[in-house]
């Protein structure tokens, strides 16, 4: 029979330790640390007492100390660039709800879109023992990612690579902006300006490929000058597009290689007295959670950050377990809003 937690142990205001539950509940301490593990084969009776004394105690396990004894630390490395991004903070909370669900921690660092600070984090996340790692997008080269999951199941977004310990999730971006450019077009818009991301990003050159592309397809001159380089931020955005409205080529819609330049271009355009679609039509990337609320709601391509956060946690839980993973990106779908119109008479 179970026996009442010990008062004087109560008493020493110190942290309740494993000891102590199994003293109060009545079973040695390593059929609690078997229950606590999950692989404990008891009777309902000492499982209710341990459940009953961690409850009345107030005992909190020690996720590092039991993954310790079985191995690991339970804990996970997550190097994305930016963690109060929009998009990389979706991405993040999907990858933090998949891994609590499996008793796992998850320890977010920023790269910033530089490699050797990225190499820097993966140097700290090692030497904290991480089970394994998810790298959002990493500028990273593809060598050492395969020598690191040589030794540490890995997981990387943005690009596709195999290899032994290695799963990537790669989303199809060029078609993405192949829709945009193709609804722009079915509307009537014939002079479609593009803001880049930065190209010496893969991603930004998959949509400037997928922008080319559609207006290949329709018979379109592509004119460079209706290109200008963003840096995926809205100030990036609002600066392209006030370099579009100062140059010699007049335009009736923008597609912007994310939402956040989006966002910033429609600042440009409104100091330009050019209203959002009427002047102007107005394409984002990524469908972020603000771009339905904005004035007027933007069409956007959707690509689904928070899934990818979650498919990518749980490639790695697959990984860490033994299993090849099979989860993949949905395909890109346009989501249009009330930014896109046929073309008015007053374009610039």
């Amino acid at each position: 029979m179970a026996r009442t937690p010990s008062p004087k142990n109560a008493a020493k205001g110190g942290p309740v330790t494993l000891g102590m539950v199994a003293e109060a509940s009545g079973v040695s301490p390593s059929t609690v640390s078997r229950i606590l593990n999950g692989t404990a084969i008891v009777s309902p009776e000492k499982r209710a007492a341990v459940d009953r004394a961690i409850a009345e105690l107030g005992f909190v396990p020690n996720p590092i100390a039991r993954g310790l004894a079985g191995g690991r630390t339970m804990s996970v490395g997550v190097i994305t660039q930016f963690i109060d991004s929009p998009f990389y903070g979706a991405a993040l909370r999907g990858i933090e709800d998949t891994l609590s669900e499996a008793g796992y921690s998850p320890l977010f660092v920023s790269g910033h879109w530089q490699a050797e600070v990225e190499q820097r984090c993966l140097d700290t996340l090692r030497g904290r023992r991480v089970d394994g790692l998810i790298l959002l997008n990493a500028r990273l080269a593809d060598a050492p990612l395969k020598a690191l999951a040589k030794t540490l199941p890995t997981v990387v977004s943005g690009r596709s690579l195999k290899g032994p310990g290695l799963y990537a999730l790669d989303f199809d971006n060029q078609s993405g902006a192949r829709l945009a450019t193709q609804h722009l077009i079915s509307l009537g818009h014939r002079e479609i300006a593009h803001i880049a991301g930065d190209t010496t990003h893969a991603d930004a050159r998959e949509r400037l490929a997928g922008y080319q592309e559609a207006l290949e397809a329709a018979r379109i001159p592509f004119r460079p000058e209706l290109v200008q380089a963003g840096d995926y931020k809205e100030e990036g955005g609002r600066s392209a597009t006030e370099r579009l409205l100062a140059g010699p080529r007049r335009f009736t819609a923008v597609f912007a290689g994310n939402d956040q330049m989006a966002t910033g271009a429609a600042v440009a355009l409104h100091r330009a007295g050019l209203r959002v679609p009427e002047d102007v039509s107005l394409v984002g990337f990524d469908d972020l959670a603000g771009a339905a609320y904005q004035t007027p709601p933007l069409t956007t391509v959707h690509q689904a950050s928070f899934e990818l956060g979650r498919l990518a946690a749980q490639a790695l839980l697959d990984l860490l377990a033994g299993n090849k993973p099979t989860v993949q990106l949905p395909e890109p779908r346009l989501i249009v809003r009330e930014s896109t119109a046929v073309p008015g008479n007053r374009a610039r």
